[in-house]
């Protein structure tokens, strides 16, 4: 099913490849809204490229933009689509000049629908995943390959998603990568490129958060060096509505997609280490992207907040990166949700190679999960053994997988369907969630 949606192209060409040819490494779906949609369309060199796009059922009345490509920002350039209708599929192509101006394949996104006031919501589907190792044995450490089993991504494509999530560790930054900007790029043009990813970028749109792999060295926070540069490549090769806010810089964003909010988090610009002494206490997110976050939270009339984040937000266990290692912090949040009687809010995290959900009942009677979906296609491990406390029975996924959460119902009693699949399509297990009191 395809809802409104936001748009990217992400094409990487190959050596003198040109645009008309380069199908096979793209596009990529980012943020689109009722009236605007975003592409981003990247080239081996400097170039022209254009971008037409028509309403599907007007083919005559077609539009196009022209731009070119820089150095400067790594051959990506992206387009705004304005003006655009609400509900209506669009059909979009792309050309460049290395394509002597012949458009390639056929694409197409739809805005999303002006329900408010209308109808009752609109049944969304989506799909979430985290840790997506793309192999290089040249970079690779020795030994056994850590990636694999890369056809998730088409039977993610297969399930038809509104909309897909990625919850961090999106790329994997080897060593040769994280101490140059231009190494980091190499490492998202490296994973753009991978064919098996291709159906779901151009099926779906596509949004991100991002976690340690992404960001720089493993278990990394605020203190390294090129965190701007990891920050300047985020923003290049995803497509986020926005990013951080006045003053406070960032991958933090929010946005609607039918009735639900979704809360995107930065775990990792902001962070100290958790056992720092002496300065301010430790943090995960900072004071303004802490505020920012509650705020938020509070201002929202959806019937789920869905929040994403890199690491786990509710697992008791204290250790590793999890929340729970950051003992203020984690509880001043669940705190402000609870006095702000802040209704279903749900946490979607990535980073632990296993996953399970978590849920938390607080005093007042309102409940507080924690979905935890990892790996995609990286190396699964078992932490069963780990005294979550928290952890829901039979919910335990110790293989790759991915998280499918459907919505659906009418305004005032929606429902969210999670569903848990591996790599091979089997369901591991499917819990119901109501937003009614």
């Amino acid at each position: 099913m395809k809802t409104t949606v936001s748009l990217i192209l992400s094409w990487v060409l190959l050596g003198t490849m040109a645009f008309a040819q380069s199908e096979a490494y793209g596009p990529l779906l980012g943020h689109v809204d009722m009236r605007t949609a975003y592409i981003l369309v990247q080239t081996e060199q400097t170039e022209e490229v254009v971008l037409r796009y028509f309403p599907a059922n007007e083919p005559q009345s077609w539009q196009h933009i022209t731009a070119r490509t820089s150095d400067d920002i790594h051959h990506v350039h992206r387009f705004a689509l304005t003006a655009l209708e609400p509900a209506t599929t669009y059909n979009y192509q792309i050309a460049s000049s290395s394509s002597k101006g012949q458009f390639g394949k056929t694409y197409s996104f739809t805005t999303q629908k002006l329900w408010q006031f209308r109808t009752d919501p609109p049944a969304l589907r989506i799909t979430a995943g985290s840790c997506a190792f793309i192999n290089e044995s040249t970079y690779d450490r020795p030994g056994n390959p850590y990636g694999g089993n890369y056809s998730i991504f088409d039977s993610i494509a297969s399930q038809q998603p509104d909309m897909m999530l990625w919850l961090g560790d999106n790329i994997y930054l080897r060593e040769v990568d994280y101490s140059s900007a231009e190494g980091i790029a190499l490492r998202y043009q490296h994973a753009r490129r991978l064919p098996e990813m291709q159906h779901l970028l151009s099926a779906c749109p596509n949004y991100a958060i991002w976690d340690d792999h992404d960001f720089g060295p493993n278990d990394s926070n605020g203190s390294y060096p090129l965190k701007d540069a990891a920050l300047e490549a985020f923003q290049t090769y995803w497509a986020n509505p926005s990013s951080g806010i006045q003053g406070t810089p960032g991958i933090f964003t929010s946005f609607q997609m039918g009735d639900i909010d979704f809360f995107l988090l930065d775990n990792r610009y902001h962070k100290t280490p958790a056992d720092l002494k002496g300065l301010d206490a430790p943090t995960l997110l900072g004071e303004e992207q802490l505020h920012w976050f509650i705020a938020a939270l509070k201002s929202s009339k959806a019937p789920f907040k869905m929040v994403a984040l890199g690491g786990q937000f509710l697992n008791s266990h204290v250790g590793f990166e999890n929340y729970s290692t950051y003992v203020e912090e984690r509880q001043k949040i669940i705190d402000l949700i609870e006095l702000n009687n802040i209704k279903n809010v749900i946490f979607l995290t990535g980073d632990r190679h296993c996953g399970e959900l978590s849920m938390l009942t607080l005093k007042d009677g309102n409940v507080i999960y924690d979905l935890t979906t990892s790996p995609l296609t990286s190396r699964s491990y078992d932490i069963g053994k780990e005294n979550n406390a928290l952890r829901v029975d039979g919910t335990l996924v110790p293989t790759q997988h991915f998280a499918i959460l459907d919505f659906a119902g009418p305004l005032k009693a929606r429902t969210l369907t999670i569903t848990i699949k591996d790599h091979e399509g089997k369901v591991h297990y499917v819990r119901t969630i109501s937003s009614a009191p």
